[in-house]
């Protein structure tokens, strides 16, 4: 598959009789990164959306038909990070979208992939303690926000 132009992050939450959770993943190429599920676009997925489904059932698990919602957030990453990415995309290309999306679970139920060596099922403040990228932390702060105002799934 040819690697589009844009990266997708995808956050999966539950909630819980003691409140809301966020599921956190440790990467296994990275001392000590954690992050949500994050990843590329593919031009066969046609939209961010479906890279959105694609990634997080790679990672995670989770079901392509659970309810994502796509969040305000974007963030710009540079293409250094993709190196063999931008032999196709052309050099003059150095930054691309990342579109955030929150996937809520009824269940804790993750099956990691080789891609992470840990997942951890957090409350809000923990997550933003260990969440390695800004862009992770607005799409947190934003999520949490809309499940505070009732809105997350709009």
């Amino acid at each position: 598959m040819a690697r589009a132009k844009y990266q997708v992050l995808v956050i999966p939450y539950v909630q819980t009789a003691d409140g809301v959770l966020y599921c956190i993943f440790r990467r296994s190429d990275m001392e000590d990164c954690w992050q949500f599920v994050a990843g590329g676009g593919e031009e066969e997925d046609g939209t961010p959306e479906v890279s959105a489904q694609r990634e997080a059932f790679e990672e995670a698990g989770i079901p392509v038909d659970a309810p994502f919602t796509r969040l305000e957030t974007t963030s710009s990453i540079s293409t250094e990070h993709f190196p063999k990415a931008r032999l196709h995309w052309g050099e003059i290309c150095l930054v691309i979208p990342e579109y955030c999306f929150a996937v809520e679970l009824p269940h804790k139920n993750i099956r990691l992939s080789d891609e992470h060596t840990r997942f951890a099922w957090v409350d809000y403040h923990t997550a933003m303690a260990r969440l390695q990228y800004d862009s992770n932390k607005v799409a947190l702060w934003e999520l949490d926000n809309k499940i505070k105002m009732g809105t997350a799934s709009l």
